[in-house]
């Protein structure tokens, strides 16, 4: 790709965010559209978000992404968000539309499109949820927007969790959801379908750790960590000895970046989807 007066400039930021494959994802979609654009990240501390913004604004940049730890406090600075982006209270993709900042969230959206890849209907299912951050906000309340029948959310500090349990709880009044710990007292393992790791326990340098064991759940269990890096955390390989389908947050990843694009580009790139293998053969180079 050529860069030139023409070129449109979206980005990442966050912080830390040295270690992030967004580039690899959107700058290769680029390239095999032919699309002259390109893919930054900038590493932006909290005090300086405001002015980064409103600099954003005045660059006409087109779009950019958010991460941690700026999710929520970019609502801040935005002049509109939408409805799913409300319910999570949370916003992690920006379009500069003629001057005006509207924030969208696509980690939901990427995470069921990454069900939906593998032929899993999560409706009317027993989920347990693995901790009660950002991404666990982002899942659990789409979780809830699609449907499931039963909500566990679980938590090493207790108050996190039902404090998570209690803010869908007022959202979606129908649902039924527990909160508890990680010793999981409080759930009835049984009856659950999918368990869903969102905590960073496995990540780098902690290969070794894992966020509970996997005693007494059914045979025909799910498991799903949102961790990408290792490619197989020792909590999926436990999920695997014992015959569980699994599944790594890379789908996820790849999916909620091509909702992104999705966003930005209009729609004008027809069958986005279409793109997911030939971007997951790059990233696998990168993930081990």
């Amino acid at each position: 790709m050529k860069i030139n007066w023409e070129t449109k400039l979206y980005c990442l930021i966050g912080h830390p965010i040295s270690k992030s494959l967004s580039p690899i994802i959107h700058n290769e979609f680029y390239k095999i559209n032919n699309i002259n654009s390109i893919y930054l990240t900038f590493d932006i501390e909290q005090n300086a978000l405001k002015n980064i913004v409103y600099s954003f604004k005045a660059m006409n940049i087109q779009g950019f992404n958010i991460t941690i730890p700026h999710k929520i406090s970019i609502i801040n600075y935005l002049d509109e968000i939408s409805e799913e982006a409300i319910l999570i209270d949370a916003v992690n993709t920006v379009k500069n539309e003629n001057g005006k900042l509207i924030g969208y969230n696509t980690d939901g959206l990427g995470f069921i499109k990454s069900l939906k890849d593998k032929n899993i209907d999560i409706r009317n299912k027993n989920v347990l949820i693995l901790g009660a951050g950002g991404a666990a906000n982002a899942i659990s309340t789409t979780l809830a927007m699609v449907g499931v029948r039963k909500l566990y959310i679980n938590n090493r500090n207790i108050n996190n969790s039902k404090k998570l349990a209690k803010k869908i709880k007022n959202q979606f009044p129908n649902i039924y959801i527990e909160y508890g710990d990680l010793s999981l007292n409080n759930v009835l393992k049984e009856e659950i379908n999918m368990i869903i790791n969102c905590t960073s326990v496995g990540m780098y340098p902690n290969i070794e750790d894992t966020p509970i064991l996997l005693n007494g759940f059914s045979k025909d269990l799910i498991v799903y960590d949102i961790i990408y890096k290792p490619y197989e955390t020792k909590f999926l390989k436990l999920a695997k000895k014992r015959g569980y389908n699994t599944i790594n947050g890379l789908s996820m990843l790849i999916n909620q970046g091509l909702y992104s694009q999705a966003i930005w580009l209009d729609g004008k790139i027809k069958n986005i989807f279409d793109y997911y293998d030939n971007i997951k053969r790059i990233l696998d180079i990168y993930v081990e």
